[in-house]
């Protein structure tokens, strides 16, 4: 895989422009938002909830062996409720009702939160765990504006390909198998279910059709959003479920309904299965690299930032991020995660890191860097994430 070169950073207007008609501030879009970062930290209120993808906040109702939730209430005295999302697109909806303290942000949704002015600036300073966070996950475009933190990393992970070896053979070793190729697994090719998909695709074309000129899956004109779009209703015909829900993935794989798509590692653990196996094809994969952020409505903000530290705790992060299937944030969690964990998810790998295509919202400032074209943006993709699957 060819490693890639830093996007650089978007300009105000462009941050700006993520949200029609939002104004970016020092003190959010309107007098009932605070995005201003808290100076010192004061009394718990006694409550925080929290928005965040599956396996994040775990309490042991799951898995008795799974809990980092029940330690940080008995440490602060703030009582934990929690909701899952599927994609981000859900999360930036339910993170605007105002309902939640503390939202887990992937990089496709915490522009967006900031544009909105629905994410307060974290000071660092009051997450004494922040320090022993790797030093390349922080000051990154997706959790930084204008030199300020709107939130502390949690970690990092890739998209895979997931199969089925007792079906699929032999063994895939590139996206070829989803898209040019699946017509041979029709009604049983699985995409996740959201307009960020369509990087996917971009990569996969950004390495079989080079003419096309993709430099970054997130920055595409108009002639390379219509080539992705193409190539995705090709894959249409072929794919039999597309989930966000990832307990659907888990039940498609488990029947036999599904026997290839794309995947996270949090999945094939909670399937259990030998025959069911995941791979990093040749082409690149996408990926997420996730940010604790902190409502600009929250009312908890005590015990928010008691959250934040919480997580980034060494041992508790090292829970969390081993028991979803990603890389921990510090070398420090590699202390407390299981033997081989940290080789195998490549925890402080600065190079490996930089080759996944981070999830990033597309915007019309081309993030590759080109100026004497216009990208198209975020809503460009979600009109044609609607007409790819009719």
């Amino acid at each position: 895989m060819t490693r890639r070169t830093p996007g650089r950073r978007l300009s105000a207007l462009a941050l700006a422009g993520l949200v029609s008609g939002t104004v970016l501030t020092g003190c959010g879009s309107d007098d009932t938002t605070n995005t201003v970062a808290a100076e010192e930290l004061g009394e718990m209120e006694g409550q925080v909830s929290i928005l965040a993808w599956p396996g994040y906040v775990e309490d042991g109702s799951n898995d008795p062996e799974v809990d980092w939730v029940s330690s940080f209430e008995e440490e602060t005295g703030c009582e934990v409720t929690s909701k899952v999302y599927g994609t981000s697109d859900e999360a930036f909806n339910l993170a605007k009702t105002g309902e939640y303290d503390v939202i887990a942000a992937s990089g496709d949704l915490t522009l967006r939160m900031i544009a909105a002015g629905e994410a307060a600036e974290v000071n660092t300073d009051l997450v004494p765990n922040y320090e022993k966070v790797f030093d390349f996950l922080k000051d990154q475009e997706w959790n930084t504006v204008d030199g300020k933190n709107y939130g502390v990393p949690h970690g990092y992970g890739a998209n895979l390909l997931m199969y089925n070896a007792d079906v699929v053979k032999p063994e895939p070793t590139s996206w070829s198998v989803v898209f040019d190729e699946s017509d041979q697994y029709q009604g049983k090719v699985t995409a996740y279910d959201s307009p960020i998909y369509i990087a996917d695709a971009a990569m996969y074309l950004m390495a079989t059709q080079p003419d096309l000129g993709i430099e970054n899956p997130y920055a595409l004109d108009e002639e390379q959003l219509a080539a992705a779009v193409e190539l995705l209703k090709e894959q249409r015909q072929n794919v039999g479920e597309y989930w966000s829900d990832y307990l659907k993935e888990v039940s498609a794989f488990k029947t036999g309904d599904s026997v290839v798509g794309t995947t996270w590692q949090v999945i094939a653990n909670a399937i259990g299965q030998d025959n069911i196996k995941t791979t990093v094809p040749e082409e690149g994969v996408t990926g997420w690299n996730d940010t604790w952020m902190i409502s600009s409505q929250s009312e908890n903000v005590n015990c928010a930032y008691a959250w934040l530290n919480h997580i980034e705790d060494p041992e508790i992060n090292a829970q969390a991020t081993e028991y979803f299937g990603e890389s921990p944030n510090s070398m420090e969690a590699c202390e407390f995660a299981s033997e081989g964990f940290c080789e195998t998810y490549h925890a402080g790998d600065e190079e490996y890191s930089n080759n996944i295509w981070y999830w990033r919202t597309p915007v019309a400032e081309c993030l590759d860097g080109r100026t004497d074209v216009e990208c198209t943006d975020y809503s460009d993709w979600t009109e044609a994430w609607t007409e790819i699957k009719g």
